[in-house]
């Protein structure tokens, strides 16, 4: 399993670990507008999963921004946003900071993506930071569990790797 902290301290992660060569495990999220959402919605496209504990904190608003800003220049290319954060929260936030390229998902319902991907957080409920990249075969090519939750990931990494799936 995956050993991170936050804000220093070690807590437990829950769920599966995935590596880069695994079949991506489906999930069941919420979009904005309360409807389901798994990863078979998106087959035949490469995406990026980008997971944060919270949108509404400086990193992940920071990492949000930053998969928004350059989903851009990434033709064929899916980025979605998944948190723990309530889908009307979600919604809100990106109205109010004009994100439109990146698909924000709640996992609060039933933390289907976070047992699925081992990102779940016992002790706090909430997502680890972590970002995955599955080809359009659902092949997982890319795959940061972030070692501090309160840091950011390797964006330019999963990018590239985006790029030439």
């Amino acid at each position: 399993m995956a050993s991170i902290t936050f804000k220093g301290n070690p807590v437990t992660l829950i769920g599966e670990e995935v590596s880069a060569g695994d079949l991506a495990p489906n999930f069941h999220v919420l979009a904005n507008d309360l409807s389901e959402v798994t990863l078979e919605d998106s087959k035949g496209s490469v995406r990026i999963l980008s997971v944060v504990p919270s949108i509404d904190t400086g990193v992940c608003d920071a990492q949000t921004r930053r998969f928004n800003e350059e989903s851009a220049s990434l033709n064929g290319v899916e980025v979605l946003t998944i948190s723990m954060d309530l889908p009307f929260a979600q919604r809100r936030w990106c109205g109010a900071n004009g994100i439109e390229h990146v698909q924000t998902l709640s996992d609060h319902r039933d933390a289907s993506f976070g047992e699925a991907y081992g990102v779940l957080i016992k002790e706090l409920r909430l997502l680890a930071r972590a970002v995955f990249v599955i080809d359009a075969n659902d092949k997982i090519v890319y795959v940061e569990y972030v070692k501090e939750a309160t840091d950011h990931p390797d964006y330019e990494a999963a990018i590239e790797v985006a790029k030439n799936a």
